[in-house]
């Protein structure tokens, strides 16, 4: 099992709750924050970006670096899943991510910004 196929069934399940598919907000954590729309779920991104922070800031002082590296783990898996809904919200995907990332592999983060600060004032 590669980490695509867990992103794509969790995709799958995303999708499938979604309240125009028939998701209920009573019975779907997923269909509840799709339901109450963008506010609901950038709402989560933030607070789980927040909690990622401060679980690799606590990582430092940690008596448990074990614990403390599952803790940033959880908490990006948190974060990672609020994003995939946000995604299936706009209607994008996992796929898309990692096709983005794999469009950005060999290149220097600095050459990356560079051309998009370029396509920018391009499309101006």
């Amino acid at each position: 099992m590669t980490a695509e196929d867990t992103l794509a069934r969790l995709t799958a399940v995303i999708e499938s709750r979604k309240p125009a598919v028939g998701g209920d907000p009573a019975m779907s954590y997923v269909a509840r924050l799709l339901h109450k729309g963008p506010d609901a779920f950038l709402k989560k991104i933030g607070e789980e970006a927040t909690e990622v922070v401060m679980a690799a800031k606590d990582f430092e002082h940690a008596p448990d670096p074990d614990a403390a590296r599952a803790k940033i783990v959880a908490e990006m898996a948190d974060l990672w899943f609020h994003g995939m809904v946000a995604l299936a919200h706009y209607g994008l995907s996992a796929a898309d991510v990692v096709a983005e990332l794999a469009r950005r592999e060999g290149l220097s983060g600095i050459e990356e910004k560079a051309l998009r600060k370029l396509h920018a004032r391009e499309a101006e």
